[in-house]
């Protein structure tokens, strides 16, 4: 199964870092990213610019309405992610553990849809309804 783990944390831990603890958490990251594909379970990851970069789309009532910045206003940003391709949910949740931000921000996880199997699913059910 594929997760993807999403690093949410306050921007402002990595604004007013300094080179040295940069560098720390660059290095703790490519440790994981080294521990994740070596267990193969590494399917991807990046992290994003800050929120200033961001643009919010909407669409409404066929009219496209953009905000500069963030979906929303909170403590804590998306960062970036890691896409984990897992046995089930517990060892996605294990190795999101270990991503660096876990100790000082949150990391959510969530199943990616499937929908080659999905596709599959409803296929193998036209099948057997045509029988």
């Amino acid at each position: 199964m594929k997760f993807i783990a999403l690093i949410y944390n306050e921007e402002s831990l990595y604004a007013d870092a300094t080179p040295e603890e940069t560098a720390a958490i660059f290095q703790a990251h490519g440790e994981f990213g080294e521990a994740a594909g070596a267990a193969g379970v590494y399917a991807g990851g990046d992290g994003l610019q800050l929120t200033v970069a961001a643009t919010t789309l909407r669409v409404r009532d066929g009219e496209r309405m953009l905000t500069d910045g963030p979906y929303a206003e909170t403590k804590e940003q998306l960062g970036g992610y890691y896409a984990l391709e897992c046995k089930d949910l517990d060892e996605a949740l294990e190795w999101a553990a270990r991503i660096p931000e876990a100790k000082t921000g949150v990391i959510e996880v969530r199943p990616v849809i499937d929908y080659a199997a999905m596709e599959g699913a409803a296929s193998n059910g036209s099948e057997a309804a045509a029988s």
